[in-house]
């Protein structure tokens, strides 16, 4: 079948070159869509600031001159043992060796990451009128008649087992701005949770 205007141009059927082509050409598409889109991510990644209290940067900056300088070193020590075992494609410890080195990498990299855009609260200039992140609060739960306290600290230090919870947690979310004795609304998947605050203080009290 051939329109009008192209009545003199004979009408051939696609073959499997052309199928190839148009299948490239969307492959070639599909991967620069995702190569946009990963360095956009990377790029909100590496611009949005994590927060953390002095306590948290203290122990961030620790951790990762133990990595540096202490772990670094002594899996580079147990590589080396192993490879003096000689035939390394059966020898577990060095690929044990391997990993943890991977492992130790990866985490130096995200704490460098973490360190670089990282905004510090200092606790002492905190205002204690309203919750804010590096506060310590004791809150009510009405339902259960329970008293809670928590420490507010952003996502990168929040650790419930702790009692340190996020800034951006649903029970941190709401308590951010709140002052004592006010009545706050959770909402959760199994309803809505009310806390009255009971007291504000420094995280470092």
């Amino acid at each position: 079948m051939r329109c009008g205007r192209c009545s003199s141009v004979p009408w051939t059927e696609p073959d499997e070159t052309c199928y190839w082509l148009v299948g490239q050409a969307a492959t070639l598409w599909l991967r620069i869509k995702l190569r946009n889109y990963e360095r956009s991510m990377k790029v909100q990644m590496e611009e949005k600031k994590n927060i953390l209290t002095y306590e948290g940067l203290k122990k961030y900056e620790d951790e990762l001159h133990e990595l540096k300088v202490v772990k670094r070193q002594e899996v580079a020590q147990k590589i080396k043992e192993a490879r003096e075992q000689g035939d390394l494609s059966e020898n577990a410890e060095y690929d044990a060796a391997k990993d943890e080195q991977r492992d130790i990498e990866a985490r130096i990299e995200e704490l460098e990451k973490i360190l670089k855009n990282a905004e510090v609260v200092v606790e002492d200039e905190v205002d204690l009128d309203k919750i804010n992140i590096g506060c310590k609060v004791r809150i009510l739960d009405l339902e259960y008649n329970e008293e809670l306290e928590y420490k507010i600290v952003g996502s990168t230090e929040a650790n419930s087992l702790k009692g340190k919870i996020s800034n951006e947690s649903p029970v941190g979310k709401a308590l951010i701005g709140a002052k004592i004795d006010d009545v706050v609304n959770v909402e959760t998947q199994v309803g809505v949770l009310q806390y009255k605050v009971l007291e504000i203080q420094r995280s470092s009290n």
